[in-house]
């Protein structure tokens, strides 16, 4: 069984927010997204970059409605504003893609002083996705769809007594820890909706 692009059904009338939308999975998955017919908001850190990907887009699909929301996901204040924002414009959710990440980062923390990783890649999607639960639980058919990696895989066992690797930081580890805790998430979001 194969599924491609091809297989996207109609998503005339749909809202779907992607993370990460300026590159790669994000902008591949805005693209296909606005190709058929939602809204796609596009939320990305950096404004310049994702301005350049919405024109890549529309140089694609003329007919495309996008609209560029700036997000931090390692910063809980900035998810707060945004989520504020996208429901302020936008009551109900089809579909949310968490998607924005960073990779086998240097050692560093978020502004709220988690490590980078595990704070952007899960507890910034998981904070976003709790925030933006009242809109998504509006639409008839929502769907949350967390990227993770087979990374998941290397990163060994958690160590709950140094969640941030403080003294023994390795950032494969940390990439896959926080892999993991996206497929975790996923499943028991799937459960519990």
């Amino acid at each position: 069984m194969s599924w491609t692009e091809a297989d996207i059904p109609d998503q005339t009338g749909r809202i779907a927010l992607v993370t990460g939308a300026n590159s790669g999975l994000g902008l591949e998955t805005s693209r296909e997204l606005a190709r058929n017919g939602a809204v796609v908001v596009m939320a990305a850190r950096n404004m310049g970059k994702a301005a350049a990907a919405k024109a890549d887009i529309l140089a694609d699909v003329g007919d495309a409605r996008l609209e560029l929301m700036t997000l931090d996901l390692a910063d809980k204040k900035s998810i707060k504003t945004f989520a504020d924002q996208v429901m302020a414009a936008h009551p109900t959710i089809d579909l949310l893609f968490n998607n924005a990440g960073v990779m086998a980062t240097a050692e560093r923390e978020t502004a709220d002083g988690f490590e980078l990783q595990f704070g952007t890649n899960h507890l910034g999607h998981f904070y976003l996705t709790y925030l933006l639960m009242p809109a998504l639980l509006r639409a008839d058919a929502a769907r949350v769809v967390t990227t993770t990696s087979t990374a998941r895989f290397s990163a060994g066992k958690y160590d709950m007594d140094n969640p941030h690797l403080r003294g023994e930081y390795d950032p494969w580890v940390a990439y896959g820890h926080s892999k993991r805790a996206n497929l975790h998430f996923s499943m028991e979001l799937n459960e519990r909706l």
